[in-house]
């Protein structure tokens, strides 16, 4: 049986409702609960069966990427999938504090790599949400001047087993779109069920760091940027999962919602702003990455990644002090999967 791991990111304090209910709906299940903290997290953080990870405790972690990660950033995360791999976890669940689960969350001891999904490819940007609404939608990260290009209608594609390694889980009533949305669309949405669409080579669109789950072999990818928008961590994270993924013939699984969010407060003209980065350069971010010429093959997932941050730096998308984190990221993961 698979050991599977849920990794969190928090400041959040002991009374937190939905930390407890992780805590507890995982030491039902044997599964190891970690979270991570930062400079905000209360002192006195504990809850029952919860693994937490205060800075000062991080401070002692071996990792060569651990003293190297910003404080107050939402990449201190990195240290939790290394904690939960070396720990022996042969799949990772990640998700947010502001996200509570659905029944399905917990379906972890039926999740296939290959699955049977509508196999989408070549179609450029695909406005995911599309196809899981009928309401006027997109998800935060796809390029402003896609907004109004319709996909294709799913009739137009095979359904077919398709490896995924990669699963993307959405979240209903209050889903992950950008400032843009949030101004000028209401919610809450509630998506369809019992769909499951996978994206395979040259087939963008983001996803997220709040409900996605992860099998070994592309653990390797699971790293979040630092020298970037806080906005763009994930998303700018997921633009380069999949364009490796493709390079080994895995597909990105996006399936019904499995959590709904009750969403921490945000400053959403800063949530524009910060997004701005984005709105501006993900085609272009796509475009750089489709152009690299890149290896087949599990061995060469960290040689793949460095080589996708290092044009991501050079293009001045990541600032230059993330070099160093990329490649102590890389020695630390292959090390974690070897043990």
């Amino acid at each position: 049986m698979n050991k599977t791991s849920l990794v969190i990111t928090s400041i959040a304090g002991p009374d937190s409702a939905i930390l407890q209910e992780y805590s507890k709906s995982c030491a039902q299940q044997n599964i190891p609960f970690i979270v991570i903290g930062d400079t905000k997290s209360p002192d006195n953080f504990h809850i029952d069966d919860c693994d937490f990870w205060s800075i000062d405790r991080q401070a002692s972690l071996s990792f060569a990427l651990a003293p190297l990660v910003p404080t107050r950033h939402y990449a201190r995360k990195n240290l939790g999938y290394l904690l939960a791999i070396e720990g022996g976890a042969d799949t990772i669940i990640e998700t947010d504090d502001d996200n509570l689960p659905l029944e399905g969350f917990w379906n972890f001891d039926h999740r296939n790599r290959s699955i049977l999904a509508y196999d989408i490819k070549d179609q450029g940007w695909v406005n995911i949400y599309h196809h899981f609404s009928e309401d006027p939608i997109w998800p935060r990260g796809l390029p402003l001047e896609e907004f109004h290009r319709k996909s294709k209608g799913l009739s137009h594609f095979k359904q077919q087993e398709v490896h995924c390694p990669i699963q993307q889980g959405l979240a209903d009533r209050n889903p992950d779109v950008d400032a843009v949305y949030r101004l000028t669309y209401p919610l809450p949405i509630t998506f369809k069920k019992d769909l499951n669409i996978a994206l395979g080579y040259n087939a963008w669109s983001p996803f997220n760091s709040q409900n996605t789950f992860w099998f070994k072999e592309a653990m390797p990818l699971l790293y979040l940027p630092s020298y970037c928008s806080f906005r763009m961590t994930d998303i700018w994270r997921s633009f380069i999962a999949q364009r490796i993924a493709w390079v080994n013939e895995w597909s990105v699984l996006y399936h019904e919602p499995t959590v709904w969010q009750d969403r921490n407060d945000h400053n959403l003209l800063k949530d524009f702003e910060d997004e701005i980065p984005g709105y501006l350069n993900n085609s272009k971010i796509a475009a750089a990455l489709m152009d690299l010429d890149l290896r087949a093959g599990e061995d060469y997932l960290c040689q793949n990644l460095i080589a996708c941050y290092d044009e991501m730096i050079k293009n001045g998308w990541v600032g230059k002090k993330e070099a160093p984190l990329v490649r102590a990221w890389s020695d630390d993961i292959t090390a974690a999967l070897t043990l």
